[in-house]
């Protein structure tokens, strides 16, 4: 088990030391905030690459900041990649290893255990107002994983992931009770876009808490299937780029994908411009980027304003996305649910001003589970709950950055799957769940960013490392365990 812990207080004061912004005053908390993008793929922005539209606001912000090129999402699927960014514990610690709805409830996921310690929960007893807007998916209000009881002052958005498949649902949630959304009622109709409303509160929680410091998580469903969004000039202008499509019609015989009566809520409408309409919902979350970032300088708080870009995992290929068309995963092999490079490398963008030099470009290997203990050393948190993550604050401030032995990933799919990168060595085991000593694949990233060459006849001697990281990392889970354990 790599069980680390960050810096802590001393460490980070002496790292940000003398580099305050001119406006913040001495000894006061930077505000963060947390974007995270929903199966936005490694190659959907124009600053990591995108030829078919361009990012223009979050392109402003890498420029700004620091883009890295090898940051890992917490695992290929959206709930356990949000637990392990929460708990900065990998998937071989954290509660939860794979989507599953909870059984006890009408709606939600799992829920992310009462013992763990969120980011939120940690800010919070930093004196920091917590507020979390978009999709949740670590617990139905009422459980243990319900975000009020996990550190978030105030919720609003999707609970459930599933519900989240649609863009205009009947309701959502803020905090435990439901907001009926108009024009929305039973499903019928197209009127109120929710990540529209998220937004707009999200804005609303900057503007209420100016004067305070806060911690904004904003896990926008943009761009996540299903393809649609407002009629407005931008998807006009997408639809003459593209020009005539080939329609999205869903599966053949596919019932209950339309709104209206025998809508059935887990599926996909149809779409009759799939590539306009992705561009527009990615487009979408680029002016949210933009109009946060206005909202910070509005109130003058964008200096003393940490911000993060990211993504849950790799580009998805469902209800009529296409990320081989836009090349979504850039030069990466594998889609959203896969433990190649392309399911599970994402964009990260960090902006701080006058703490992160402009335009730089970091190439240290980090993860999801390195953000917890970033936070804590940001806020000055005295943090000592177990991490597997290794802070990076030294990297966006220019100090010397600590490395990890290695970064572990499991899921829990029917299959089971696992990955380790160790330095430049990659390695795969697929098909795992009944067999824990299934062939692991080993791939030099140095040489083969694609993965195209399997090279474990190679060198053995790295496999047998590699096997080793994943039985030391892997614990076996309450909630989530490979069939191969299910009689121990």
């Amino acid at each position: 088990m790599e069980t680390r812990l960050c810096y802590g207080n001393a460490m980070a004061a002496a790292l940000l030391a003398g580099c305050l912004p001119a406006t913040a005053r001495p000894g006061e908390k930077p505000n963060i905030v947390f974007i995270l993008a929903d199966d936005l793929g490694y190659g959907d922005l124009s600053c990591y690459g995108q030829q078919r539209f361009s990012t223009p606001n979050i392109d402003r912000l890498a420029a700004e900041g620091m883009i890295f090129t090898d940051h890992y999402s917490g695992c290929a699927v959206s709930a356990p990649s949000r637990s392990v960014l929460m708990s900065g514990l990998h998937t071989g610690h954290t509660t939860v290893r794979g989507n599953r709805q909870n059984p006890d409830t009408p709606e939600g996921q799992i829920p992310i255990s009462a013992d763990t310690e969120t980011i939120a929960e940690m800010l919070k007893k930093e004196g920091y107002v917590t507020g979390a807007f978009g999709k949740w998916g670590l617990g139905y209000p009422g459980t243990e994983g319900d975000p009020n009881r996990q550190g978030f002052d105030e919720f609003f958005g999707y609970n459930c992931q599933a519900v989240a498949h649609r863009y205009y649902p009947e309701y959502l949630w803020h905090n435990d009770e439901k907001v009926y959304l108009e024009g929305n009622t039973g499903w019928m109709k197209k009127c109120t876009y929710s990540a529209d409303l998220i937004h707009e509160k999200a804005l609303e929680f900057i503007k209420e808490n100016r004067d305070s410091c806060f911690f904004l998580f904003f896990p926008t469903t943009l761009p996540h299937a299903e393809l649609t969004v407002p009629e407005d000039h931008v998807l006009d202008s997408m639809k003459t780029v593209f020009g005539p499509e080939t329609p999205y019609t869903g599966e053949e015989g596919d019932a209950g994908t339309e709104y209206g009566e025998g809508l059935i809520i887990r599926k996909y409408c149809r779409q009759e411009h799939p590539h306009a309409v992705f561009a527009s919902m990615v487009l979408r979350l680029d002016r949210y980027v933009g109009e946060i970032m206005a909202a910070l300088e509005k109130y003058g708080i964008d200096d003393n304003t940490v911000i993060f870009f990211s993504s849950d995992n790799g580009p998805h290929d469902a209800g009529g996305a296409d990320p081989e068309f836009f090349n979504g995963n850039g030069p990466l092999r594998g889609i959203k649910g896969d433990f190649y490079e392309g399911g599970i490398r994402v964009p990260l963008i960090v902006r701080w001003n006058g703490h992160i030099r402009e335009s730089s470009v970091s190439r240290h290997v980090s993860a999801f589970c390195d953000v917890k203990p970033t936070l804590a050393d940001i806020a000055g948190a005295d943090f000592e709950e177990p991490t597997d993550g290794i802070s990076f604050l030294p990297e966006l401030t220019g100090k010397k950055q600590p490395e990890h032995d290695f970064l572990y990933w499991e899921i829990h799919t029917v299959k089971g799957a696992q990955a380790v990168r160790m330095g430049n060595w990659k390695g795969v085991r697929n098909g795992m769940s009944k067999n824990p000593d299934a062939h692991i694949e080993l791939y030099d990233l140095s040489s083969d960013i694609a993965e195209s060459r399997d090279v474990s006849g190679e060198h053995p001697d790295i496999v047998r490392k590699i096997d080793a990281c994943m039985k030391a990392a892997h614990v076996r889970g309450d909630k989530f365990r490979f069939a191969y354990e299910q009689d121990k």
